[in-house]
């Protein structure tokens, strides 16, 4: 229901009655001007209401080609490469104990998404949308939880640890996540 918009030039000032304010009670209306009332459903940009369309199966197919996901376990591998790399740079440039540093650093990004991977990709994960939801909420929470453990207890398990070399490491390493995007994305086109 559209609602006669008010022009000062044409029209004289409306009295404020209760049949001059549309009634919420059927539609929820929003003011959009001095004596403008718009309901959510009107369409001032022209374009049609979308309504949800059933993909047929070539179409799903032709979908998930176009726009494929990216496994978490490959996201994991590139995850640990990186960490070696990020290790042997470090190794370079501030000895051996250092590497053992990032190389721990490395594996408190790694070990806790290898969990996480394992999780989201169980088939108890899969069962519906709300298990999905609820698993991944849980799994990510669990990895939050390994990798502050990890991170706490580095000092009792890397003899003389190198902070600074330990957060650079798990720095790079959380960031793949934003390459695994970027990586997606530069596929699609």
């Amino acid at each position: 229901m559209r609602v006669p918009t008010y022009n000062p030039t044409v029209l004289p000032k409306p009295h404020l009655t209760s049949a001059a304010v549309p009634s919420p009670s059927k539609q929820p209306v929003t003011p959009v001007g001095p004596g403008t009332w718009r309901s959510w459903d009107d369409e001032e940009d022209g374009a049609p209401d979308r309504e949800f369309k059933s993909l047929t199966r070539e179409q799903a197919r032709e979908l998930r080609e176009r726009d494929p996901s990216i496994s978490p376990w490959r996201v994991v591998l590139v995850q640990a490469l990186v960490g070696v790399l990020v290790a042997g740079l470090v190794a370079l440039l501030a000895g051996p104990r250092a590497a053992v540093s990032a190389l721990y650093g490395a594996l408190c990004v790694v070990l806790p998404g290898l969990l996480m991977a394992r999780g989201i990709t169980s088939r108890f994960s899969g069962l519906n949308a709300g298990v999905a939801a609820v698993s991944f909420m849980m799994w990510e929470f669990g990895k939050i939880g390994v990798s502050v453990v990890m991170l706490v207890l580095a000092p009792k398990i890397v003899h003389d640890v190198s902070w600074p070399a330990l957060l650079v490491a798990l720095f790079v390493c959380i960031k793949i996540y934003w390459v695994a995007l970027l990586w997606r994305g530069s596929k699609k086109r």
